[in-house]
């Protein structure tokens, strides 16, 4: 008889849940667009300011200073990180409102981006390891001038078509939502346009990406507090 009365008191005894709570967005990734803005363009005037932007150049530019190549290569994870917590972020604000066909357009565009980045990046490095291995010899070798040859076709062909689809599908989604005015969209719209075809005669064109993401992030951040308020 004790045991049943114990079982049931023990029954009537509210059990904490084992459900953990929802995780939230960290309130960082907030500025995540705005740190890989700042990020990318500081790398990318970096780079172009070292590093000649014809593919058919003899690598003159080993022979000088490289301390800013090799700070372009240690802030590159950075400003990816920043880049990924940009677009959790945005991910975040889309929820289940999201068109599917876009939000996989953005997000595809975004992780494509990144990995092309990281592999610039290795590229990059192999490089400068090569030369302080061999500078005599480095430049001359056919290896050289296809690591060369692919970074520029990295930065300037792909890299700069997957920014073009991620200005484009960001510019659809975020306005289809209703985080972004009309007019916001329609300037995203024609950075995609001039993204795709200033590529083909600027070396330069490509900062419009991170200047866009850098536009959006500040509007993004607007429309949070105004909605918090």
């Amino acid at each position: 008889m004790d045991a049943t009365v114990e079982a049931k008191n023990h029954a009537q005894v509210p059990h904490h849940s084992l459900a953990r709570p929802e995780l939230r967005t960290p309130k960082a990734a907030a500025i995540a667009g705005l740190l890989f803005s700042i990020l990318l363009i500081t790398i990318f005037v970096l780079l172009r300011s070292a590093v000649p932007a014809d593919p058919r150049e003899q690598g003159a530019w080993l022979k000088s200073d490289l301390t800013r190549v090799q700070i372009v290569l240690n802030l590159l994870p950075f400003a990816a990180v920043a880049f990924l917590w940009f677009i959790g972020f945005l991910r975040d604000r889309l929820g289940q409102r999201e068109d599917r066909f876009f939000a996989t357009m953005f997000l595809g565009s975004g992780l494509l981006f990144l990995s092309m980045l990281f592999m610039l990046a290795a590229l990059m490095g192999g490089v400068l390891i090569a030369y302080s291995i061999q500078p005599e010899t480095t430049t001359d070798s056919a290896a050289f001038h296809i690591v060369r040859a692919a970074s520029y076709d990295i930065v300037n062909i792909y890299m700069t078509k997957m920014g073009v689809v991620f200005v484009f599908a960001t510019s659809k989604i975020t306005f289809h939502i209703g985080i972004i005015p009309r007019w916001l969209t329609w300037v995203g719209y024609a950075l995609s346009v001039s993204l795709l075809v200033g590529s083909y005669y600027l070396t330069w064109s490509l900062i419009i990406f991170p200047l866009w993401v850098l536009l959006i992030s500040f509007w993004m951040l607007r429309y949070d507090r105004r909605t918090a308020s």
